[in-house]
C-alpha cells in the first residue's frame, strides 16, 4: 500500500470549463481527498481552484493528468497569496490575524516578520489588514 501524501494545486479553468463536475471525478474515480482553500469558478469565466489534495502519489498524478484533459492548467505552488518582503515595514499589524501563523516574529529581538509559505491557508487576513500593501493576492 502506498503513503498518502498532500500536494497543494492551484488550478486554472478556461471560461469553457468551469461547468464541469471536475473534482467530483477526483475524488471518486482516482480516491483523492481534496480540500478547497479558495475557488472562483463562475459559468462562462475564467476561474481558478486552490486545493490540497491528498492520495497517493501516483493517484495524484493520474487525477492531475485527468484534469489537464480540460484544458485547465495546473499549477504546483498552489500559492495565491503572495507577500512583498521588500513592501513589508515588520509592523506585525498582520501577525495576529494570521490563523496557522505563517505570518510570525520568529525572532523577537530583530522584530522582523517572517512568511511561511507553506503554511498559508490563503484566508486572506493578511491581504485586508496589511496597511502597506505588503500582501497581495495573485487573483
Amino acid at each position: 500500500m502506498s503513503e498518502n501524501v498532500t500536494k497543494k494545486l492551484m488550478l486554472f479553468f478556461p471560461k469553457c470549463e468551469c461547468e464541469k463536475p471536475i473534482i467530483y471525478y477526483l475524488v471518486k474515480n482516482y480516491d483523492l481527498i481534496v480540500n478547497v482553500f479558495r475557488a472562483k469558478v463562475t459559468p462562462e469565466e475564467e476561474g481558478y481552484l486552490v486545493l490540497d489534495v491528498t492520495g497517493s502519489e501516483e493517484d495524484i498524478t493520474k487525477g492531475v493528468e485527468y484534469v489537464k484533459t480540460f484544458n485547465v492548467t495546473v499549477n504546483f505552488s498552489g500559492k495565491g497569496v503572495t507577500r512583498d518582503a521588500e513592501t513589508c515595514t515588520h509592523c506585525g499589524y498582520c501577525v495576529p490575524y494570521c490563523p496557522t501563523e505563517a505570518l510570525r516574529i520568529a525572532d523577537s529581538d530583530t522584530r522582523e516578520v517572517s512568511y511561511n509559505e507553506s503554511e498559508c491557508i490563503e484566508c486572506m487576513a493578511c491581504i485586508r489588514v496589511c496597511p502597506f500593501g505588503a500582501c497581495s493576492s495573485t487573483f
